[in-house]
């Protein structure tokens, strides 16, 4: 039997796992790859997501971007919230076997934003454009990935950041439900 407390077992297994992702960020292919992804998702993406919903759908798009950007401004005022009121160290920051492959946009770790944005964003704009989960899924999901990679942030932060982001979004939508403005 593990002798060790539950929140000191949970937190090696964090690193553990941690470790072993940022050893994918030393293959300069997948360094780049995550490196990329992890910049998109600092806005670029969302941004251009926004303008193509104008573009394509007129109204109804400058609705959609609307509730996405409202929703992101709660999502960034929480972040940054959550971050001061934790002040978790990032993992290359606390071990020295972890690397930052990119720099940090802020000092600490917890909650990921870029996870917690990702989240909230797609499944507001999947909500407005079911259409969309083909390329929403998988880019959320290599979002979230990049930041263990990049060594970032721990697992825990990004599995915490998702359940904020989908809770946020279901919480933008009982707000502003989807169809609530006329077309």
């Amino acid at each position: 039997m593990n002798r060790l407390p539950l929140h000191k077992r949970l937190a090696d297994g964090d690193s553990g796992w941690c470790l072993r992702a940022n050893r994918w960020g030393g293959q300069n292919r997948s360094r780049r790859f995550f490196a990329a992804i992890s910049r998109l998702g600092d806005g670029v993406f969302w941004y251009v997501l926004m303008a193509a919903m104008v573009a394509a759908d007129g109204l109804a798009g400058l609705l959609a971007s609307a509730h996405l950007a409202a929703t992101g401004v709660v999502a960034l005022s929480l972040y940054k919230l959550l971050k001061r009121w934790t002040r978790r160290p990032r993992p290359f920051a606390s071990d020295r076997r972890i690397r930052a492959w990119v720099a940090p946009l802020d000092e600490f770790s917890f909650p990921s934003g870029h996870t917690l944005h990702a989240v909230a964003f797609s499944i507001v704009a999947i909500a407005h454009y079911p259409a969309l989960a083909c390329l929403l899924v998988p880019f959320t999901a290599c979002v979230a990935a990049s930041r263990l990679v990049l060594g970032l942030h721990y697992p825990s932060d990004v599995v915490a950041a998702s359940a904020i982001g989908a809770a946020l979004a279901a919480a933008s939508m009982s707000l502003a439900p989807v169809g609530w403005y006329p077309a």
